[in-house]
């Protein structure tokens, strides 16, 4: 699956959103391919491709693109039919500099060897976070008795986690999403590169690529909005609008991430550890020596 999304620090603030996914509803209608991604992220796409299939951002857009799928060492699979490369990753976000279509790029991987995606990146401000790195696999997270698979990776589980507790108001900066997935935990080693970005991480909130703020600019002048002359509507179809209208409005049933990500793995059995083992071993040589003495050790082997 590849997700790029973005949020604008303009006055539009969710301009565009793009969701590339084996099987959704997206697929009917843009193929997946590494051509597409790549004229979406550069703008060249045909001038006929509407509004709700372009992304509409600016030198004032703040981006966030999140990658996840089967990788290996400089390179990401798209439907195991074809592979982006960390090369034309990189060249597509300098076209992008070069085109002013972003102020800051947040670039997010959960693959094996994840690290290696990034390390061509040569833009400037761009913040980079990775699930492993080079010589690493990135592992999956519990899973799903029923349809006999994992629900979804590692690093992915712990950073839905984290992204829970962040509100609007939430001052939790870039530093803590960095330690969201130790080792420990994630098994791999997440890896993150910061040199191209101008700020400092500590500086940089949550909310700036994973929140929706808008930046309001206030005028004291009047603007006076003159009225389409040349559109012209029929009696019904006004009628038909004001049907329309009285429906109540419903959104789509969105995925139930909150109860995938709070379901806990099934806890292990427990065993002594080795050490344990040893000194019981020790404790009862000692007491058979105060007991018997070393005579007797000939009935024990």
């Amino acid at each position: 699956m590849v997700a790029t999304c973005f949020f604008s620090q303009s006055v539009t603030v969710l301009a565009g959103w793009l969701l590339l996914s084996f099987g959704s509803s997206a697929t009917s209608q843009i193929e997946v391919t590494v051509e597409n991604f790549l004229r979406v992220l550069t703008g060249r796409i045909p001038p006929s491709t509407p509004r709700s299939k372009r992304l509409l951002s600016d030198d004032r857009s703040n981006i966030l693109i999140y990658m996840t799928g089967h990788g290996g060492n400089g390179f990401l699979k798209f439907q195991d039919s074809e592979e982006i490369t960390n090369i034309e990753l990189a060249d597509a976000f300098e076209q992008m500099w070069q085109k002013r279509r972003y102020n800051e790029l947040l670039f997010i991987i959960d693959t094996c060897q994840g690290a290696s995606m990034y390390e061509r990146f040569y833009s400037p401000n761009i913040m980079a976070l990775a699930s492993s790195q080079v010589g690493e696999d990135s592992l999956s997270h519990q899973p799903d008795p029923a349809i006999g698979v994992h629900l979804m990776d590692r690093y992915t589980y712990y950073v839905l986690e984290f992204l829970e507790e962040i509100n609007p108001a939430s001052q939790t900066n870039m530093n803590d999403l960095f330690q969201v997935c130790p080792k420990s935990l994630c098994v791999s080693t997440p890896g993150h590169r910061t040199d191209l970005f101008q700020r400092d991480p500590k500086n940089v909130l949550i909310t700036d690529f994973f929140g929706s703020v808008r930046k309001v600019e206030i005028t004291t002048e009047t603007i006076s909005l003159q009225p389409d002359l040349g559109i012209t509507e029929s009696s019904d179809k006004e009628d038909w609008m004001d049907e329309e209208l009285t429906e109540p409005l419903k959104y789509a049933e969105q995925l139930p991430v909150a109860q995938i990500i709070h379901q806990k793995p099934k806890l292990k059995d427990w065993h002594p550890p080795g050490g344990f083992i040893l000194g019981l071993w020790a404790l009862i040589i000692m007491v058979f020596f105060k007991t018997y003495g070393i005579k007797h050790m000939k009935f024990i082997f």
